[in-house]
């Protein structure tokens, strides 16, 4: 008499061979297919980003439009390969919605991140190449990615922050306008001449290469103290470069003014 549980065990065997007959191949090809596919992804990430170098094109679209395209064409080659090996979508979507409110409540950072990376391009509060203030870091943005933005530092330190983030921050741009205004406030004693201490000042302003004509430069006296007073100068530079521009220009100003035989007490820039 035969054993049950070896009849159970042959009919589970049979089964399991039938499966394998009739579904490896299709497993086998779709793993191919998924294989070959992620390899011309790879291809195609490559020529669209050479295509999009001789576009003229906003820089800040360029990695966005690549990662989204590169990312769509992942999914849709997933779906396909699990369509040929015979797993019903049907199947796959009563799977997503079971799990759809964990996965939502998981990835709720990551979609905010996607949707205001979308409104970042749109916007456009701030492009690759901009310097700007944000979460507290200062530097320039290199990439706006789909759920984040790469910003560079002075210091040559990346800084990457989150697209939501910026989306619900106060950003501060110093490039949008193109230019930046540098002013600093000299202290000087009672005893010496404003008018000759302007026209030195004007001297030194013209002989800088990096200062704008338009707007106009101010020189005025800011502030009146018992030992003396305060003369502030407002000079407009170009926002990029700045930081260079200005550290050149109180060098200068610094060597002339004592070349001059003027002495200063405090110079204070802002």
């Amino acid at each position: 008499m035969k054993n049950p549980e070896n009849n159970t065990s042959e009919q589970f065997y049979d089964k399991a061979i039938d499966w394998v007959i009739l579904k490896g191949p299709n497993i086998l090809i779709g793993l191919v297919l998924l294989f070959i596919g992620m390899w011309l992804i790879r291809v195609f990430s490559r020529w669209i980003r050479k295509r999009l170098v001789r576009k003229d094109l906003d820089p800040s679209v360029k990695p966005f439009f690549i990662g989204l395209s590169v990312t769509a064409l992942r999914i849709l080659l997933i779906f396909t390969v699990m369509q040929f090996i015979g797993i019903q979508m049907t199947v796959f979507a009563a799977l997503i919605g079971a799990i759809g409110v964990a996965a939502g409540l998981a990835l709720s950072g990551t979609l905010q991140n996607f949707a205001s990376g979308v409104l970042i391009l749109l916007l456009k509060p701030f492009r690759v190449g901009d310097n700007i203030i944000a979460q507290g870091q200062e530097g320039t943005v290199t990439d706006i990615e789909i759920f984040y933005t790469k910003v560079t530092t002075y210091d040559n330190r990346t800084v990457v922050v989150p697209n939501g983030k910026l989306s619900n921050e106060v950003i501060i741009n110093y490039s949008s306008k193109g230019s930046r205004r540098l002013d600093i406030e000299v202290k000087f004693s009672y005893g010496i001449d404003f008018e000759e201490l302007k026209r030195q000042i004007n001297e030194v302003i013209d002989e800088s290469g990096d200062i704008l004509k338009t707007p106009e430069r101010r020189i005025a006296v800011s502030t009146i103290e018992e030992s003396g007073y305060k003369v502030m100068i407002s000079i407009w530079l170009n926002a990029h470069g700045f930081n260079d521009a200005r550290l050149k220009f109180q060098e200068l100003l610094v060597r002339k003014l004592k070349e001059g035989g003027l002495p200063l007490p405090g110079i204070q820039a802002k």
